[in-house]
């Protein structure tokens, strides 16, 4: 059994930082900054993401395959780390940098080659390096622990970025600037300390290579035998699943804090801990370091029982907590803000869990075709978890414009939202997301692969690799 050194776990843990914090931001604000700050109508707005869903179909297969085959004295994975992590910084600036057009056409032209770019370039140092975890071990526990620091990091990162970007983009305002230029300087800064980390796992972490990992397959024969994989089947789907409410929390919470909490206040703040916070940032705080403080039990259930009865676990309790999100009134920080921390709890499982269990699929594909293949099942991880996002942003931009919801002047600091487009925004936060949730479950009671199951699986590859 291969044990990692603590610093390894913690330096390897690290790059999920960039990753993290460049995805939560655009997670929780980007279909906000569409609409409020470029003025873009909501239904075209969401063809800029629907745009970012097709090309994420071509580009996160392709990398994933292409940094299989890749063959350097660098190995693999590491070389995209170590040529793509500062252009992948940079391009978080680019994301944010819509120009003050009039025309919507020509700023949804701009928005959606903004997102393309940026989503390349996250894809190229987001796919080798999550392909590095398998690699580096494989022992059920210890990818466990290791997902553990990455998820950590991840917590951290989405904290930070929660409770920090609307500062950022606040102090630029009260110093004479807009809100563009808020949120260009709150992607520099994210995007530069995302690309550190990155650089340094790739230029420290080392490979581990075997004899299976110098085949290869055609790009349709590999696609064909992942889906062929039929852990990979469910996983996959409690990945989707699991994301989407995620994501779904993300990106409408920004709305359902500004409209239906606060009644329309776009300035609003509050009193947290001696600080004065936006809404989203005590919000988004005080949900990801109750993620944060979980991590451990998460880790300590999954090593008791398993994997899969941990993520039951907290899905459910998820689930919970999604509905009494519904009961919550206009003006209520308290028992948001103990909502928030609740959720918290299911909330650090679905960080925890299903990146944990994707290694031991791949080991299952492994003992079934003689050839190792983690770059093109990181591929359809990372392109799974983008499209998420992706339709997430689509499907609730669509909702909102159907619903009346209309975007505020730019000088506005206080604009009221029709009932119906209010109504649409709670059902979007509270009963959709439980029914996704619920597919979480559902899919995690069928899934195949327990711990005894992959303890044979390890066994025979050991065996195999023997000879």
């Amino acid at each position: 059994m291969h044990r990692l050194s603590f610093g390894i776990k913690l330096l390897y843990g690290s790059g999920d930082w960039g990753i993290s914090s460049i995805g939560m931001m655009r997670s929780i604000f980007y279909a906000l900054y569409l609409t409020d700050v470029v003025g873009l109508e909501p239904r075209l707005a969401s063809f800029g993401a629907l745009a970012g869903i097709v090309w994420d179909a071509i580009n996160d297969p392709l990398i994933g395959l292409l940094s299989d085959r890749l063959r350097t004295r660098w190995g693999r994975r590491r070389p995209f780390l170590l040529w793509f992590a500062i252009p992948f910084g940079l391009s978080f600036v680019i994301l944010w940098s819509a120009p003050n057009w009039e025309s919507q056409a020509a700023l949804l032209t701009y928005v959606t080659l903004s997102f393309m770019i940026s989503d390349t370039l996250t894809t190229l140092v987001a796919v080798p390096y999550l392909s590095l975890t398998p690699e580096l071990t494989r022992d059920y526990d210890e990818r466990t622990s290791l997902a553990s620091y990455r998820t950590v990091f991840q917590l951290l990162a989405a904290m930070t970025v929660a409770v920090a970007a609307p500062m950022i983009v606040d102090a630029v305002i009260e110093s004479g600037g807009s809100q563009q230029q808020g949120f260009m300087l709150a992607g520099a800064v994210f995007g530069g300390l995302g690309a550190i980390p990155l650089f340094l796992v790739g230029w420290f972490v080392r490979e581990r290579s075997t004899p299976e990992q110098q085949e290869s397959m055609s790009f349709r024969e590999s696609l064909r035998v992942a889906w062929n994989n039929i852990p990979f089947r469910y996983a996959a789907g409690i990945y989707m699943f699991n994301w989407s409410a995620v994501d779904m929390v993300a990106v409408t919470f920004p709305f359902f804090l500004l409209y239906w909490i606060a009644g329309g206040d776009l300035l609003a703040k509050i009193r947290f801990l001696g600080v004065d916070l936006a809404l989203e940032s005590a919000f988004f705080g005080v949900l990801m370091l109750t993620c944060i403080l979980f991590v451990p039990f998460w880790l300590w259930f999954a090593r008791t029982r398993n994997k899969r009865e941990a993520y039951i676990l907290g899905m459910t309790a998820w689930v919970v907590v999604q509905g009494m999100i519904f009961t919550i009134q206009p003006g209520e920080i308290p028992h948001l803000l103990w909502i928030a921390a609740l959720a918290g709890i299911g909330v650090s499982a679905a960080y925890v869990i299903p990146d944990s269990i994707l290694p031991d699929v791949i080991e299952w594909d492994e003992l079934r075709t003689r050839k190792r293949q983690e770059g093109i099942y990181y591929g359809i991880r990372t392109l799974i978890r983008k499209l998420t996002g992706a339709l997430v942003i689509f499907v609730t931009l669509q909702l909102l414009g159907w619903s009346g919801y209309v975007s505020p002047p730019l000088d506005a600091v206080q604009f009221d939202q029709s009932d119906s487009a209010l109504h649409m925004i709670r059902l979007l936060v509270s009963p959709i997301g439980m029914l996704i949730l619920t597919g979480t479950i559902l899919l995690a009671w069928f899934y195949p692969l327990s711990r005894e199951k992959y303890a044979r699986v390890q066994k025979l590859l050991t065996q195999r690799r023997s000879k």
